[in-house]
Parts: C-alpha cells; structure tokens; sequence
C-alpha cells in the first residue's frame, strides 16, 4: 500500500505551495504516478515570459517547491528518495520534471518548523540590538554573503533602485508585472497568486497610486523625471540590518538552485529575521557585478539572488496567498 494517500498528499501539497516563487505565480503542480510515486508538474500555462524570458526562475521556483514538499515530508517522519529528473509531457498543459519515491525514517530538519512563518517583508526595518547575533548565525550559513556596513547598504539602496526602474521602463515589463498585482481586495484572485496590497506592506492609497504611476501615468511622470522618485525603494533596503547575497555554483541545476535558495530564506526567518527579495540587482548584469565584487564571491559561483533583511518595528503574523490545494493537484 502507498504511503501516499489522497488525504495526506492534499496535507503535503498544503504545506508545499508555501514556498516562494517569482511573482508568486506558483507554476508547480503534483500528480501521483505509478508505483505511489510522486511527480513535479510544471504548469507551462503560468509563465512570466518578459521578467523571466529564460524560465531559469519559473525552474526555481520548482525546485523550491520540491524543497517544500520535502520539508512537509520531513515533519511526517518522511523523506524523498529515489529521484529521478525527467521532462515528460503529461498533456499540452502539464509536463514532468521529476519524480521520487518516499520513505519513512528520517531526522527532524529544524527548518520545517519554520516554513508557515516565512514571508516576503516589504516594509522598512527597525534596528535592534539583537542583529548583530542574527547575523552572525546566518553569516555561518553556506551560500549566503552577508553585507552589514552601513555606508555600503546605502550605496546598494541606490543601485536596487536604478536596477528596477531601468526594468520597469520596459513596457512589457510594467504590464506583466501590473497583470501579476492585486492592487485592490476586489480583485478576484486577490488571495490567490500574484503580489497583492497585503504582501506589498501597501495602504489603499499607495496601491492607487502605484496603479496609476507604473500603467497610464508612467510615461509622462517619466519625462518629467518624476517616475524614478516615486516608485524608488531606496529608504526601505538602507533600513535593513543587512543585505544578503545568495549565491550557488555556476551551472548548477535550478532545480537545486530553488532548493538550496529556499533553505537560504528559511535560515533568514531561524535567525529572527524578516527578508525581502531584490531579484533586480541579481538581473541587472552591472549591478549584478559590482555586488559579486562588493562580496568577494568566486568566479565559480553565480550570484542567485538578493535580500534585504531585518526586524520590523512589529513582526507581522505570516499570511500566505496560494491557489486552493485542488488546483495544484493533477
């Protein structure tokens, strides 16, 4: 008999769907296959084709779901094994990019227990005294680069926003990343996919405004040299106790990539901190150089990704927006 239920896999898939994915688009999917093994499917319907135009981040975003539901696997007293990858077109939607078998008998990974608790933080930080000590337990950690000097978080706060406006000014851009907001609580997937007012750290009036500068107004507050200033971040990465770059071996599978870059977040909320992506440094080839250098990170090793990190004033109460279980099921 499969230890691979239908009840325990909607658990499992519950507590997997939490992992981050680019834009939050969440293009994982699950299906049972033969012998009760489970298979990764890729929904190849869900895409962010001017953002991610290789799909090396959708890949990622896999592969942090596979962590996902390995550390689901965990707290049950189980674990992945027998992995095979593969790409098998399931259908014209859907297509296997792996699949394993599970077993029972396994060590408690410490991280599982802090899979509901992550979240995207956007908002500023406060400084405590305590950071010094989360830093350090996370400087500790492999593939991160921990970068604390005040004056170099404030150069970084410059250089994130140059590298996000010089993407947003790309029409595509802007209206795929707009498609992929929820500005508004009646939007009818606002807690769903997509970054919402909520995960944005918005009030009504900033996600008005944010509406209007990045879709009709952008082009005319940009002539004016006004639309810089206003969709700027800077002052929210210069709060942060620290930037962290996450970096894995050129090369690698994305797969594992997502895997390792998961855990790396998850290590960020096991030292008491709150995170926030700055994927467009990462993107940015310039930016992306100056910070490998700012890192003394080796030549055999690509910068992944960036976070801000820190405490907020008050630590928000996690709030997940997934699709229903019953979707990510096939």
């Amino acid at each position: 008999m499969s230890i691979l239920t239908p009840d325990l896999l909607r658990e499992l898939v519950a507590e997997a769907r939490l992992a981050p994915s680019v834009h939050n688009i969440q293009p994982t999917r699950w299906r049972l296959v033969g012998d009760g093994r489970l298979a990764l499917v890729d929904d190849t319907a869900v895409r962010a084709p001017v953002a991610d135009p290789a799909g090396h981040d959708v890949l990622v975003s896999h592969g942090a779901a596979l962590e996902g539901m390995s550390l689901a696997l965990n707290r049950r007293g189980l674990a992945i094994t027998a992995m095979t990858t593969i790409e098998q077109p399931l259908s014209p939607r859907f297509a296997a990019l792996c699949s394993f078998a599970v077993r029972e008998g396994v060590a408690r990974d410490p991280l599982a227990d802090h899979v509901a608790r992550r979240m995207s933080w956007r908002g500023k930080f406060a400084g405590s005294p305590d950071d010094a000590a989360a830093l350090a337990q996370l400087a500790a950690c492999d593939n991160v680069t921990c970068l604390s000097d005040r004056e170099a978080i404030a150069e970084i706060a410059g250089w994130a926003d140059q590298a996000e406006f010089s993407f947003v000014r790309g029409d595509d851009y802007r209206h795929e990343l707009l498609d992929w907001m929820r500005l508004s609580p009646s939007h009818p997937r606002y807690l769903q996919d997509g970054l919402n007012r909520d995960a944005l750290a918005m009030n009504a009036v900033e996600a008005t405004a944010a509406r209007f500068v990045l879709g009709g107004l952008f082009k005319p507050l940009d002539r004016l040299g006004l639309a810089s200033s206003l969709l700027a971040d800077g002052a929210k990465t210069a709060s942060a106790a620290a930037v962290v770059l996450f970096s894995r071996p050129i090369g690698e599978d994305p797969l594992t990539t997502g895997r390792h870059f998961y855990r790396a977040w998850l290590q960020i909320d096991q030292a008491g901190l709150a995170a926030c992506p700055i994927s467009a440094l990462a993107d940015h080839p310039d930016f992306n150089e100056r910070l490998r250098r700012l890192g003394k990170i080796d030549a055999d090793v690509r910068l992944v990704n960036v976070f801000r990190v820190g405490r907020p004033a008050k630590m928000p109460k996690p709030r997940h927006f997934r699709l229903p279980v019953e979707r990510l099921i096939v």
